[in-house]
């Protein structure tokens, strides 16, 4: 599996905390605390198919609610 870089820039102007907001909105965008805690923490393949259908169940609901669509229980 190749990784990929992940490159992400952010202009520093006169304001350094919206520059901040901008990176952690950034990262937060590409992945990248998301792979890292991927790589630190042993996750085994059944918790990842796991998280895998749960992340497409979650997905599909908030399809369902954008579309006007009900949940149902």
């Amino acid at each position: 599996m190749a990784r990929k870089k992940a490159n992400v820039m952010v202009v520093v102007g006169s304001n350094i905390d919206k520059a901040l907001r901008q990176l952690k909105k950034k990262a937060e965008r590409e992945g990248i605390v998301r792979d890292m805690k991927r790589s630190v923490y042993f996750e085994s393949a059944t918790q990842k198919r796991r998280k895998r259908l749960m992340r497409a169940i979650k997905q599909n609901m908030v399809q369902l609610v954008a579309q006007g669509g009900q949940k149902r229980r």
